[in-house]
């Protein structure tokens, strides 16, 4: 496994200029699920207000305009993962203050900052870590198909695009399982994940030779210690950027069960879209068939992404349209529970 960040015990502040909370993805998800004391977000559009102004499932921690203005803390968490995954030069002044204040920077960047000469400089001079989440074990190797014989069942979210909610809809069904008593595990796959649950494989920098070796290696050492894992699926199988890591992961994780994850209302490929998402019934047969010469798996549930619909029956209504949509039981588990997916993933349990 690779040497990955946990922030839980840290007073972190988290960077999302511009972009909080719609397109913060790991910012969003680290103030929902992480153990970690956020104690301040940066963002300089929203400067004066708090996390929980912006979505009312979010703590009430106070958004400030930048490092400057921050509180005391022990790590700055980049808590954004652009397309390509690059630096935005305009973060700068931020890391280089916390770096001066004695914070560590955690990134899930394709851009290694510890790898920037000057954050490298300042870090070796202030005594902190530059911990880039997305720099994988360099002794993974090819998958042998070991994922089947596992004793733990292995569910994965598969989504119709990317940001539908895949990583969210894990993370709730763990925790809805362990409320029923059921022994869960989370398998995280990208930087959010790896972040919240303080290990992981960024599968999205795995050379592709290894990109189902590197799912099967997380599913081999949690299986030991737990009797469901929810995986963290990738992309989607027919995104024009992303569609061969979530083949590798779905090649990796050899499931039992797969839940289809998807935005209400998306119809075109998110950050393309020039791309037209297919008729949502397709994917059911899309998934089966791609998983079925490695491992027979089934979609035995749905989870639709509601929160741009405002009135609770309308959204009921959007699920509903879904489950029918996929022949399967659906709902959104964030505004609704988790119940009807987790029902037939566990059968009698």
């Amino acid at each position: 496994m690779p040497d990955t960040p946990a922030t839980h015990s840290d007073r972190v502040v988290v960077l999302a200029h511009g972009q909080f909370p719609g397109r913060a993805k790991t910012a969003v998800g680290v103030l929902k699920y992480s153990d970690s004391d956020v104690v301040a977000v940066l963002d300089r559009e929203r400067a004066g207000t708090a996390a929980a102004d912006h979505r009312s499932d979010l703590p009430d921690v106070p958004i400030v305009a930048s490092m400057d203005n921050a509180p005391a803390a022990d790590t700055l968490l980049i808590g954004i993962a652009p397309i390509g995954g690059g630096f935005d030069e305009s973060w700068r002044p931020d890391v280089r203050t916390a770096i001066e204040r004695g914070c560590d920077v955690v990134a899930g960047l394709h851009y290694f900052l510890a790898a920037d000469d000057e954050f490298a400089a300042l870090a070796a001079e202030h005594g902190v870590s530059l911990r880039d989440v997305r720099r994988p074990d360099p002794d993974i190797g090819v998958a042998g198909g070991r994922s089947a014989t596992v004793d733990a069942d292995v569910v994965l979210t598969v989504g119709t695009d990317c940001s539908v909610g895949k990583m969210t809809v894990a993370l709730e069904l763990v925790d809805a399982a362990r409320e029923r008593g059921v022994d869960a595990g989370f398998v995280p796959t990208g930087q959010t994940g790896i972040v919240i649950a303080g290990w992981g494989t960024p599968v999205d920098r795995v050379v592709s030779d290894f990109t189902a070796g590197a799912v099967e290696a997380m599913i081999s050492e949690a299986s030991d210690d737990h009797d469901v894992l929810f995986v963290e699926g990738q992309g989607s199988i027919v995104h024009p950027a992303y569609s061969a890591v979530t083949c590798g992961i779905l090649h990796g994780a050899m499931p039992d069960a797969m839940v289809l994850c998807h935005e209400a209302g998306r119809e075109v490929v998110h950050g393309y879209e020039s791309f037209d998402l297919p008729p949502v019934p397709e994917y059911v047969d899309r998934y089966e068939q791609l998983a079925a010469p490695v491992h027979d798996s089934e979609v035995v549930a749905g989870a639709v992404n509601t929160s741009g619909i405002d009135a609770d029956g309308e959204a009921r209504a959007a699920a509903d349209d879904y489950a029918d949509a996929i022949g399967a039981p659906a709902t959104d588990p964030i505004r609704f529970g988790a119940d009807a997916i987790l029902d037939p993933i566990l059968g009698g349990r």
